[in-house]
């Protein structure tokens, strides 16, 4: 159930709402509006209220209050946003794209994660159902030490989540890469089952193939532009983040980088393991058809010498031979046989 306290239709989609003194939640003003007021009153406290889809009524108290940047509200409501950083006069806008995999359907979802911080608040907004907040305002509330630091160590905490279930992402689709892997390569090349509840033609496995190499350009898309934003944050000094959390957004950083370069071999792993696939097939394909010819080769031969001893003419060679029959069937044996022996030594059958 959502709790928190705002204004008016604003409480229905605020999921928290607080305020935090050295490190400390504390008791507020249930009104978001009278606790922004007595956070800076105070100096070293700040407010953290957490959205989950607004519209744009329901967000346009909250903007107006902590004076957010309209370009930037715009962006909040609207998603579908790339992942970036914007510095405005009075706030700093971060987008994350937080990743979740299904691995039943093989499926990327992406959701969107928008935090505004300023002047003693951050305001975190969030579309999709997936990366929760929850979770990680329980893990920063018991650790006052990281807390403290204000509107950056939230920025910092969730931006490590985020970037932490990448790689967790990354290595459930590695090891679903593997097995497809396995499969393209087994001695069947993918085209039977092999007891497998999924259809594995060579037309569904290169299909399979393509569809994987969707999805990891959709995690693709979450993970390569977010690198720009984490580098500026981790090796410069952007307003409204304090200065000694560069070590901590370097970590991020770091941690991004490794995900990229995961995100980045799983998808020339794709490519190689669908022209391979895509190989097999061709030398299936040939393999097929050098044992039609040689079947029809070996066909054609008796047909032949059927077809020349059909013709009715009167005046032909060994037609009043007593063992001309036989003499022709076994003469016909005896080459498809040859040819037989000789298109199996060559491994044409």
């Amino acid at each position: 159930m959502r709790t928190g306290g705002g204004s008016g239709d604003n409480a229905a989609v605020i999921v928290d709402c607080a305020i935090y003194r050295d490190g400390h939640r504390t008791d507020g003003p249930a009104d978001f509006s009278d606790a922004l007021d007595q956070a800076r009153a105070h100096g070293d406290a700040f407010l953290w209220i957490g959205l989950h889809e607004p519209t744009e009524d329901e967000f346009s108290l909250v903007s107006s209050e902590f004076g957010l940047h309209p370009l930037a509200v715009e962006d909040a409501l609207t998603a579908h946003q790339r992942p970036k950083l914007e510095v405005y006069d009075d706030s700093l806008f971060l987008v994350l794209k937080p990743v979740e995999y299904e691995p039943k359907t093989d499926t990327v979802t992406t959701g969107e994660l928008m935090i505004f911080i300023g002047d003693s608040f951050v305001v975190t907004v969030r579309h999709g159902e997936g990366s929760p907040l929850g979770e990680v305002r329980r893990r920063l509330e018991a650790d006052p030490s990281v807390l403290k630091h204000g509107p950056t160590a939230v920025m910092y905490a969730v931006s490590d989540e985020v970037v932490d279930h990448y790689t967790e992402v990354a290595e459930e689709l590695q090891v679903d890469l593997e097995e497809l892997e396995a499969e393209v390569f087994a001695p069947d090349g993918g085209d039977s089952s092999s007891g497998s509840s999924r259809p594995s033609s060579g037309t569904s496995t290169a299909a399979r193939i393509y569809g994987f190499k969707r999805q990891v350009l959709e995690f693709r898309r979450a993970t390569g532009p977010l690198a720009a934003p984490m580098a500026r944050l981790a090796g410069g000094s952007v307003p409204f983040v304090h200065d000694r959390s560069r070590p901590f957004f370097r970590d991020v950083n770091d941690h991004l980088l490794h995900a990229n370069e995961q995100v980045e071999g799983l998808d020339r792993l794709l490519s190689d393991i669908l022209s391979a696939h895509l190989a097999q097939m061709g030398v299936r394909q040939n393999d097929d058809m050098r044992k039609i010819s040689a079947w029809a080769a070996m066909a054609a031969v008796p047909t032949l010498i059927a077809g020349i001893y059909g013709m009715n003419f009167e005046h032909m060679p060994e037609l009043t031979y007593v063992w001309a029959y036989p003499t022709v069937l076994a003469v016909m044996v005896t080459l498809v046989l040859g040819l037989h022996r000789t298109f199996k030594r060559r491994g044409w059958l």
